[in-house]
């Protein structure tokens, strides 16, 4: 897999921020005047230049990059932006926090296309595929089983949902008596739980959480996530008379005190990822038990039973409970599992070396599937696709 390698030494981490929240349709008017009185700064071209293309430009068919031009067009839509910007603010207020207008930016589509030389070929024969939205199944403690959909609303005798989101009432019990509730995200789906004790998780597609009703009193709070990713802001132990809590997972464990984390742990994955975001937790498991600093992964390798830990960008470890899949330095073939996920699909490859094809950018998740692969097939990375159902057959 080849990808670009430019040294990036002057771009500040603010306006790298910047950069990415202008390219996700989530900078405001502010941050869109800072970024181009940057960008005007002659002592700043070539930061820019090498920034976006490491971060945000495919590794492929790209011979010829126009800096100037990529400049210049960037520079009016950050105009454009910043003229339409108060009308769109008002209009979607309360939205933007949540990045519910994420567009595509994968390899900087509208600023590149007409740098890269494509075939003509026929339009692929396809057929719509929406992205993924909040729907979950709720099993009770009895056995019974909700259906949650976004627009429907629903309350039991612990918890209601607004089929977004589910909220425990909040309450601890003292005695030993638990009931559990699990909570599972099928492919095409993600919802967000708040936990009797207000820990928040957020869970992606393909996932399912035990937990139970109310916690005890006193004691380790504790969940499981059976399989999938979950994204968890833990309720800190100072509010529940010092109790700790833990999340229990195929092969590990992970204490916590109050923290910020995220796991990833498929079924059909070897590899289970852990990623602090902010806090300190315990990583525990049958190979090694290690203590994890923010900005650390831990990757606990069922196959070859290690655990190794990492530096990563959380950011794009965790983008996808905000509306975003951002990849950096990943395979044509990972980025196709992910969404295969979120958008319900199978993926076939007509030539297996597709799968290599190295990518830096981000994805919207409200992105419509075709609109995704046209950018790849725009690009040269693929010659066409097709769509049968929810099969996606890149050629």
């Amino acid at each position: 897999m080849q990808f670009w390698n430019v040294i990036i030494l002057m771009v500040s981490k603010e306006i790298k921020n910047i950069i990415a929240k202008y390219l996700s349709n989530q900078a405001s008017s502010s941050e869109l005047a800072e970024l181009g009185l940057w960008i005007k700064d002659v002592n700043n071209e070539e930061e820019f230049y090498n920034y976006v293309k490491t971060n945000y430009a495919i590794d492929y068919n790209l011979k010829k990059f126009n800096t100037k031009l990529l400049e210049k067009k960037l520079l009016a839509y950050i105009e454009n932006d910043k003229k339409t910007y108060r009308i769109k603010r008002y209009r979607n207020i309360g939205k933007i926090a949540a990045a519910a207008s994420v567009v595509l930016i994968l390899t900087l589509t509208i600023f590149l296309r007409k740098e890269v030389n494509t075939k003509l070929i026929e339009p692929a024969i396809v057929n719509s595929i929406e992205p993924g939205t909040d729907r979950a199944t709720l099993t009770l403690d009895d056995g019974s089983q909700i259906a949650l959909e976004k627009g429907a609303s629903i309350q039991t005798r612990d918890a209601n949902s607004n089929g977004k989101e589910i909220i425990y009432k909040p309450k601890e019990r003292k005695t030993k008596e638990v009931a559990y509730n699990y909570l599972t995200i099928p492919r095409g789906g993600q919802f967000f739980i708040k936990l009797s004790d207000g820990t928040k998780v957020w869970l992606n597609s393909e996932s399912q959480l035990k937990y139970p009703v109310n916690f005890i009193k006193g004691e380790t709070r504790k969940v499981e996530l059976v399989y999938g990713e979950a994204y968890f802001d833990v309720s800190s132990s100072s509010e529940h008379n010092g109790s700790s809590f833990k999340v229990y997972n195929q092969s590990q464990e992970i204490e916590v005190l109050g923290t910020e984390f995220n796991i990833e742990a498929y079924k059909d994955e070897t590899n289970i990822y852990t990623t602090l975001v902010e806090g300190k937790v315990s990583v525990n498991s049958a190979i090694s038990n290690q203590i994890l600093k923010p900005n650390q992964q831990t990757n606990l390798n069922l196959k070859e039973k290690s655990l190794t830990i990492s530096e990563v960008d959380v950011y794009n470890e965790t983008s996808w409970k905000d509306g975003v899949f951002s990849f950096q330095r990943k395979s044509l073939g990972d980025i196709m599992k992910v969404l295969s996920r979120w958008y319900n699909i199978d993926v076939q490859f007509n030539d297996v070396e597709l799968k290599n094809a190295g990518f830096n950018g981000a994805i919207g998740k409200d992105q419509k599937l075709e609109d995704i692969l046209e950018t790849i097939k725009n690009f040269g990375v693929i010659e066409n696709y097709e769509i049968e159902k929810q099969r996606v057959i890149l050629k």
